[in-house]
């Protein structure tokens, strides 16, 4: 259904929207004369009129406590809202970070268990909370790669291995840290192809970044065999953990072999994070490269805690102490389940994801006919031979009130459609996913002009994408009638 009322233009000269209270301070003097507009071109409307645009406005936006959010590889999982309530605490949100040591012990504490918690869960040393959100944890790694192999006189490694199905963050980091990018294939699997890390893992090579499990979607059985051939040759590896929710309880990255991980506490703990954050990225390290992590850490000495600066630390990479009120939620996220808990979340989304792979298997193309991880990626190959796109598929879900999963992406995959259902979602949310998914596959064989013109039960129909990318207009301005 159309939201008609927030077409047409509602302003109206000499409407009131608000009552202004008593000025309750010192009236000052306005700008000058010169500096003053004569008009502000604001619209004029009544407060009921404001009160119902605003309102109309609110039920357009999409979240995850508004329905189904399989967006894959960005673990947009329901969480409780008491975590919320946790993180609004008057001790919590009333702190300010140049207060002493001894007045924030609390804080401090919070943060010196949390990081001993995601270290347990990674298996490994130490971890820095500082980095404000997932792509800042990867810099923060690459930064502490480049530290640790000067240390060592060993200047002339200068390339980043990344994989054909990394995420679009991993080769902007290594950009950004004055690095080289190389990348190596997938095989016929998609699987990491040892034969291409083989003959890349070359003296020039500081480390490889590998997502576990995969943007594929995929756990790599030959993940013991990549550690040792990267650190035969004198590298490191580093892990991209933005898909740490297959991963809880099951298996660490340090016994993995990897030498750091980056995690987004706002996908796999307590944040979901659509409208652009708030992020957190920690780091966590091995016992080589904790002592270059990102300063602060929180340290525990005479049952004080303090913050303390790692002894070659590459320094500070954000003001303060990294996004507090992300690190409150995720401490209670781990505190209110437990061990047995958190690795209940990882089987319950592993379970929904291989569910929904083998319920539309028979619809949609599965290029890795395999078990798959959190999320499961399918391709549009059978439809766009009908000439029915996967962007076509993404549009005619809005119909159904479905958030489309990621599409075109990973990259190695033609026609994508990456979905993530996480644990949080029912069986009977998944079968309405199914059914619709279902539908848009026998649409695309007979009716695949309804396709074609999705969305057509959204307030704006399909738009010319490319134009508004380049053209971005978010200016409110009146408009003549007569045009």
């Amino acid at each position: 259904m159309r939201h008609s009322y927030l077409l047409p233009d509602i302003s109206r000269a000499g409407r009131i929207g608000c009552t202004l209270p008593e000025l309750d301070v010192p009236p000052s003097e306005p700008p000058p004369e010169e500096l003053m507009r004569e008009e502000l071109g604001l619209p004029e409307v009544s407060e009921v009129d404001l009160v119902r645009y605003f309102t109309a406005l609110s039920k357009l936006n999409y979240g995850v406590d508004t329905g189904f959010y399989p967006l894959g590889s960005c673990t947009m999982k329901y969480n409780p809202k008491w975590h919320e309530d946790v993180a609004r605490l008057p001790g919590f949100t009333e702190l300010h970070p140049h207060q002493p040591e001894e007045s924030v012990q609390g804080a401090l504490e919070l943060m010196y268990r949390l990081q001993e918690y995601l270290t347990e869960i990674t298996g490994m040393n130490a971890t820095s909370l500082v980095p404000v959100a997932g792509a800042h944890g990867e810099v923060a790694g690459l930064l502490m790669v480049k530290a640790y192999h000067q240390a060592r006189g060993d200047k002339g490694r200068k390339r980043i291995l990344l994989t054909d199905s990394s995420h679009g963050t991993n080769p902007a980091s290594v950009a950004m840290c004055g690095l080289e990018t190389g990348v190596v294939a997938s095989d016929a699997k998609g699987d990491l192809d040892l034969n291409s890390l083989d003959s890349m893992m070359k003296e020039e090579v500081a480390a490889l970044t590998l997502t576990m499990p995969s943007t594929l979607g995929l756990f790599d059985p030959k993940i013991a065999e990549i550690a040792e051939l990267v650190h035969k040759r004198g590298g490191l590896l580093g892990g991209d953990g933005a898909n740490l929710n297959a991963l809880l309880g099951r298996a660490k990255f340090g016994e993995l072999g990897f030498d750091y991980v980056q995690l987004n506490l706002h996908k796999t703990f307590s944040t979901p994070h659509g409208g652009g954050g708030p992020g957190s990225g920690p780091v966590c390290a091995r016992e080589e490269l904790v002592g270059f992590l990102p300063a602060p850490l929180v340290a525990k000495s005479n049952g004080k805690y303090r913050l303390v600066s790692p002894p070659s630390s590459i320094g500070k990479i954000a003001s303060f102490y990294g996004n507090f009120g992300v690190m409150v939620k995720a401490y209670a996220y781990v505190r209110s389940l437990g061990p047995e808990e958190l690795k209940q979340i990882s089987g319950d989304a592993v379970l929904n994801a291989n569910y929904l792979k083998e319920k539309l298997k028979p619809h949609y193309f599965l290029p890795y006919d395999r078990t798959c991880m959190h999320e499961v990626v399918f391709s549009g190959k059978k439809q766009k031979a009908k000439g029915v796109g996967t962007v076509d598929i993404a549009k005619r879900l809005l119909d159904y009130g479905l958030h489309p999963p990621t599409v075109y992406f990973p990259l190695i995959v033609s026609e994508a459609l990456m979905t993530e259902p996480t644990e949080t979602e029912s069986k009977e949310t998944l079968d309405r996913y199914i059914a619709a998914m279902e539908e848009i596959a026998r649409d695309a064989v007979e009716n695949p002009e309804i396709l074609h013109n999705a969305p057509q039960n959204t307030p704006v129909r399909r738009m010319d994408e490319a134009k508004a990318f380049r053209q971005l207009d978010l200016r409110w301005e009146i408009r003549d009638e007569k045009q």
